[in-house]
């Protein structure tokens, strides 16, 4: 990248939002200028970003002079205020939240996936970076439906509280303190207690019985597969850890393929790592997906005469899943398109 780019985060005291930071560092994103917002609770802090250091400033003052990107990490209400707003600047908007991903004039971008489909940003100036379930679904399907076709496919989530910012850090802390101290848990930010406890509810329930998250897993991995009308259930579980996802997918192929032909089609994949070595009984856990940047895929099954494929990921939610990818689409957009 021989360009530098002028780039403004909001929400960036955030999980996501620090991330996002300290990829770009780490990447040695180029920066031309540094503008970052949140609330009242952090604002004034200095932060360092390579060789620029910006003061966090409130979001009401936001303003977008010099700035090619922004990033959006904090969450569908402050998107839905902020993207028009920062996309009329000229900048090219980068949200993290789902709000866009069932518009079809917004860009959806997995870059190990569909980075030719930034080239349609340039209607809306906004591309959205899908939630840590689809990003790590689709990477693992992606592949298995170009060696087999996938005819459905079925995930169950195992989610941290950090998804949930960290309010949902700090709940699950004090609710644990609380009940080995043999106190009442306080409830404010899950439906129901999530210390000791597993919730099969990530957002508000919706008609139809799925939640507002699962909505959007399954549309942004019909969009991601380029297969809008696949038929996918997501059942998003929370789960009391604090950070890295796991899921399991069950799929039924169009042509039946066995174990080793699964694994064949894995190893290469963009952003995959296999680990599933039956003789050591090796397998990823969410722990080991913190801190790097991969899906980890393992657990691998089949059932040749039902053509029904089992597979069980991890991924770090915060980094691959949310400010990798985000970062990843910026660097392609300095790349070829700004």
């Amino acid at each position: 990248m021989a360009n530098a780019a002028g780039v403004t985060i909001i929400g960036a005291t955030g999980l996501v939002g620090r991330q996002i930071i300290e990829t770009l560092e780490e990447r040695e994103f180029p920066l031309s200028n540094l503008q970052l917002y949140a609330s009242p609770s952090s604002a004034g802090e200095e932060i360092s970003c390579g060789a620029l250091t910006a003061r966090v400033e409130l979001l009401d003052t936001a303003r977008f002079a010099g700035t090619d990107i922004v990033f959006l990490a904090a969450g569908a209400h402050v998107s839905a205020e902020w993207a028009g707003r920062a996309s009329e600047s000229g900048a090219i908007v980068i949200d993290t939240s789902q709000l866009y991903v069932g518009d079809p004039d917004v860009p959806l971008i997995v870059p190990e996936l569909n980075a030719a489909a930034l080239a349609e940003v340039s209607s809306r100036s906004l591309v959205t970076s899908p939630d840590p379930v689809a990003i790590a679904a689709s990477v693992a399907m992606y592949p298995l439906h170009q060696a087999a076709g996938i005819r459905r496919a079925v995930i169950t989530t195992f989610e941290p509280v950090s998804g949930a910012g960290r309010a949902g850090i700090d709940e699950l802390q004090q609710q644990t303190l609380r009940l080995m101290n043999g106190q009442d848990s306080e409830i404010a930010v899950f439906p129901q207690r999530i210390a000791f406890n597993v919730l099969p509810q990530l957002g508000d329930l919706l008609d139809g019985g799925n939640t507002e998250e699962e909505a959007a897993t399954i549309a942004a991995i019909g969009r991601l597969l380029d297969v809008v009308d696949l038929p996918v259930a997501v059942t998003r579980v929370r789960v009391p850890t604090f950070f890295g996802s796991a899921l399991t997918i069950n799929l039924e192929t169009e042509r039946t393929i066995d174990v080793e032909a699964i694994r064949d089609a894995l190893r290469p994949a963009p952003g995959v790592l296999l680990v599933d070595e039956l003789e050591s009984g090796s397998y990823p856990t969410p722990a080991d997906a913190i801190g790097t940047d991969a899906t980890y895929v393992g657990r691998v099954r089949c059932n040749a005469d039902l053509s029904v494929v089992d597979l069980w990921l991890a991924i770090d939610n915060i980094r691959k899943g949310s400010a990798l990818n985000a970062v990843q689409i910026a660097e392609l957009l300095l790349r070829d398109y700004l």
